[in-house]
């Protein structure tokens, strides 16, 4: 499966009817908290089905018991990354994301700029990094 770079978030959910007939798919808080989803605005959606093979639900649930919170984010305290910023935040910091579209907040940056960085905090759906070397 081909996953866009225009990815803002992913997460697991179920889908119930509500009581007026309509169907819904609850957010996780987190994800509008972080600043990747903005209440009110429409978004695409897309649903990726289970495999109902044992082999496929035996990997879901080992994944599962590995981490109840979703996916672990794609990158780890210290790690150096090569990035290019492609956003400003609200605070005028540097936006870049990586896989899955998870989000580095990269300070002192400019929308363009390609540097290197080095992954200083991690949270669950973005981290922070200090730019080591730039106009890479």
């Amino acid at each position: 499966m081909e996953i866009s770079e225009k990815l803002l978030c992913l997460f697991s959910a179920e889908v119930r009817e509500a009581d007026d007939g309509e169907f819904v798919v609850d957010v996780p808080s987190r994800e509008v908290e972080a600043g990747s989803l903005e209440p009110g605005e429409t978004y695409r959606v897309a649903l990726v089905a289970r495999d109902g093979s044992a082999e496929a639900t035996s990997d879901a649930d080992e994944t599962a018991s590995r981490s109840d919170d979703g996916p672990q984010p794609p990158v780890e305290p210290g790690e150096m990354r090569y990035v290019e910023i492609e956003d400003l935040g609200k605070q005028g910091d540097g936006i870049a994301r990586v896989e899955r579209g998870y989000v580095i907040i990269v300070p002192d940056t400019e929308v363009g700029e390609r540097v290197k960085i080095e992954v200083t905090e991690v949270k669950s759906n973005f981290a922070v990094g200090e730019v080591v070397e730039e106009a890479v």
